[in-house]
């Protein structure tokens, strides 16, 4: 080939074209078609509620930017809200298998719950322009399980 390929050809990775490819995957006992873009998402959520706490970040890093582009920049547009009370102990129940958590003492029912420092910071990314108060901050700290892994933002105060 003397002349090579064209200039401008395919110079840069397909990804619609790979991504948008249709695959099956078999949940639940029943295959579906998905495409390969959600198949990959959803096997990267899986591994985040398994435990793997990159997966998770990844996963979630993910389902925003979808959310964002899907929705406009604030993310809010179309959505509907349902805001109902939950036991606290049903919250507890539901944090740790999706290792948002971490009991302090498993031992014991009544022990108290720290969050992991990767929600702690996906939180406070998207608060956007809105800062906390001293005692907000005090609180989160408090409430982070270990917070000296958490990237503080600059205007964060209470370290």
């Amino acid at each position: 080939n003397p002349r090579g390929r064209p200039k401008g050809s395919r110079s840069t990775v397909p990804y619609e074209a790979v991504l948008g490819q249709p695959v099956t995957i078999r949940e639940g006992g029943e295959e579906r078609m998905v495409t390969a873009a959600e198949a990959f998402l959803l096997h990267i959520s899986k591994k985040g509620l398994a435990g793997d706490g990159a997966a998770g970040r990844a996963a979630l890093v993910a389902i925003e930017e979808a959310r964002a582009a899907r929705c406009g920049k604030d993310g809010l547009a179309g959505q509907h809200f349902a805001i109902g009370w939950v036991e606290w102990i049903n919250a507890n129940m539901a944090l740790r298998p999706l290792s948002m958590a971490t009991k302090m003492d498993p031992l014991r029912e009544t022990a108290r719950m720290l969050i992991e420092p990767w929600l702690v910071q996906a939180a406070l990314a998207r608060l956007g322009e809105r800062r906390l108060t001293v005692e907000e901050q005090t609180e989160v700290r408090d409430a982070t399980r270990t917070p000296g892994k958490v990237k503080w933002p600059d205007w964060w105060v209470v370290r």
